[in-house]
C-alpha cells in the first residue's frame, strides 16, 4: 500500500477505527498490536508490543496472550474491514482453544479468537522459528467454523476480502 494501513481513510474514520469500533461492540476490552514499536497511542486503548522475537503476526499473537492471559484475545486485522461484530460475536462463543473461521480460501487466523492455552505451544513454535500461524494448531484445541455455519454469518468470500493493495482497498470501498 505504501503507507501504515490501519490509517487508511475508510468512510467516516480509518481502517483502525473502523476494527476497534467492530471489536468494542463484542468486548469492552479492546487492546491495539502494534508491532515492535509503540504506535497508535492516541486512540485512548492499551497498545501491545510486540514481545522480543521475530517480527511476525505469530509473535503479535503471543503478545496479547501475554497481555490478557486469562481472557480470549480476539483477533482482528485492519485489512479485514467487512468482517461483522456477529461473526466476531460468534467466534468468543464457541469452547475451544482457538476459533478460525474458515472458508474457500483457507484457514482466517488474523480473524480468530485465542485462549490461554495457546500461549505455550506458540512459544514452542517461535523458539522453532516456525511462524506459520497455523503452526501451533496441532497442540491445541482448534474449532474451525466453516461450512453453514459460517455461512449463515454472512459470505466468506465478502467478509474475508483483504485490502492489501490499492486495488483491493478501492474494490473494497476505501477512498
Amino acid at each position: 500500500m505504501g503507507r501504515d494501513k490501519a490509517l487508511l481513510p475508510w468512510h467516516e474514520t480509518t481502517l483502525l477505527d473502523h476494527a476497534i469500533a467492530r471489536l468494542l461492540s463484542v468486548t469492552g476490552d479492546v487492546r491495539i498490536l502494534c508491532g515492535p514499536e509503540p504506535r497508535y497511542l492516541d486512540r485512548s486503548l492499551p497498545v501491545v508490543p510486540d514481545l522480543p522475537g521475530p517480527a511476525s503476526a505469530l509473535v503479535g499473537l503471543l503478545s496479547a496472550l501475554a497481555a490478557a492471559p486469562d481472557q480470549t484475545c480476539l483477533l482482528l486485522a485492519v485489512d479485514l474491514p467487512n468482517v461483522t461484530p456477529a461473526l466476531l460475536q460468534a467466534l468468543v462463543g464457541i469452547d475451544a482453544d482457538a476459533v478460525v473461521p474458515v472458508g474457500a480460501s483457507g484457514p482466517e487466523p488474523l480473524c480468530a479468537a485465542y485462549r490461554g492455552a495457546c500461549a505455550d505451544p506458540i512459544r514452542a513454535a517461535v523458539a522453532r522459528d516456525d511462524l506459520k500461524m497455523t503452526s501451533f494448531w496441532p497442540s491445541v484445541r482448534v474449532h474451525a467454523l466453516e461450512g453453514e455455519a459460517l455461512a449463515r454469518l454472512g459470505d466468506p468470500a465478502f467478509l474475508f476480502a483483504n485490502v492489501n493493495a490499492p486495488e483491493e482497498y478501492r474494490r473494497a470501498g476505501g477512498k
